[in-house]
């Protein structure tokens, strides 16, 4: 699992939930859009709570790995939602690309 870390509010989140949720928001952030995502985590007391995230530019989210023996909650529906969308968005190696071809002084390929 992974502490998914919201402005000032840490939960935990599965591995494959967490990673997809990341990707998704920096797709949106470079495409200018924005989405609410309702995932499913555990409070600092191990409580199953709903947290709904605002995705998009500016969104102050970040990932941490984790080491607990909690179950991971379940988020199959989050995440079969976040595949779907993230289908046909730049993903983050295809942003990278683009920056850093933006970065070569004489703008060719870094090939």
């Amino acid at each position: 699992m992974k502490h998914v870390t919201y402005a000032d509010k840490s939960l935990l989140v599965g591995d494959t939930a967490a990673d997809l949720m990341l990707e998704y928001a920096a797709a949106l952030s470079a495409s200018g859009g924005a989405d609410t995502l309702d995932l499913t985590c555990l409070d600092i007391d191990g409580r199953q709570v709903t947290a709904t995230f605002l995705l998009g530019s500016g969104a102050p989210l970040m990932t941490e790995t984790s080491f607990t023996d909690l179950r991971e909650p379940d988020n199959a529906s989050a995440e079969h939602y976040l595949r779907r969308e993230l289908t046909g968005l730049p993903t983050t190696s295809e942003m990278r690309l683009e920056d850093q071809a933006d970065l070569r002084p004489d703008g060719g390929d870094w090939d």
